[in-house]
């Protein structure tokens, strides 16, 4: 149960950002946000907004919490001017504005690759196509997307052809992977909170909860410690290949949805605790 204000004193504000027309594949993003924000004004005074009026807004809130906002690529004016806004004003960001994964564009991916960290081999160069494995498909994505907006399986021929006619360094090309299954591990803080998995790669909404190994979290913590985000809510998504190897899809930072509604109550229970004290702890 949470504890009482003390008469006069002021609750902290949270403008909560959501889509909650978003419409994804097999989901219902809303009822996720609509469930938490529920759950968040047992601790703050909340309001909801869409991620385009966010930036007239933020100024007369303690914090702004950015959740299932939907990809940046459907509203890039309003994002940057939001992003803007913020750093004007100095608010208090949940996640910050720092994060190195998703949130600055999937960039990492390459950065990643070349570094021969566990992650999907990715290059935004059509000269680095060379450096890819040999495979009949390869998957072209652009680099602000997200929940697979833009998402294309080619020949190494148009492969080429796209990253030569895109602008430079907007669009990723990887190979075509077969795997076994995807598997994201969900952190708030550095604290792991759950793992899920779609055991049916053709069904990749359908997701079970997953006991995560030791070798697991660790695999997962190693991209957790690199985003050298200290508070906000990060899944790491990977998939593990054939030969039972895990490599990284992705390490989403700005608005990863949760899929609260596939755990047990108890978990959801804990998540929801420990955001309460990671939003409340956020720098200000």
């Amino acid at each position: 149960m949470t504890a009482a204000t003390p008469a006069g004193a002021r609750r902290p504000s949270l403008l909560l950002v959501t889509d909650l027309a978003y419409e994804a594949r097999g989901r219902r993003y809303c009822d996720e946000d609509i469930h938490l924000s529920s759950r968040l004004r047992e601790a703050f005074d909340v309001a909801l907004c869409h991620p385009r009026d966010a930036a007239a807004l933020l100024a007369g809130f303690d914090t702004v919490l950015v959740r299932n906002s939907g990809p940046v690529l459907h509203y890039r004016e309003a994002y940057d001017a939001f992003l803007a806004r913020a750093r004007e004003l100095g608010t208090a960001v949940y996640n910050p504005l720092d994060g190195r994964g998703d949130m600055a564009g999937k960039e990492y991916l390459v950065e990643m690759s070349a570094a021969g960290l566990p992650v999907i081999p990715t290059v935004d160069r059509a000269a680095g196509l060379a450096e890819l494995p040999d495979v009949a498909q390869y998957v072209v994505k652009p680099k602000l997307g997200a929940d697979s907006v833009g998402l294309r399986f080619v020949t190494a021929a148009e492969a080429r052809a796209e990253l030569e006619a895109a602008a430079e360094g907007s669009l990723l090309v990887q190979p075509r992977i077969d795997f076994r299954h995807e598997v994201s591990f969900y952190f708030v803080d550095h604290d792991f909170q759950y793992a899920l998995y779609a055991p049916d790669p053709e069904r990749r909404w359908v997701l079970e909860p997953y006991a995560a190994s030791a070798e697991d979290l660790e695999f997962a913590r190693r991209f957790i410690a690199w985003n050298t985000l200290d508070h906000g809510i990060q899944r790491v998504d990977a998939c593990r290949t054939a030969d039972g190897a895990l490599l990284l899809v992705e390490l989403e930072d700005l608005n990863p949805y949760l899929s609260l509604d596939r755990v047990g109550e108890d978990v959801r229970e804990a998540f929801v605790a420990r955001l309460k004290t990671s939003i409340a702890s956020l720098p200000r």
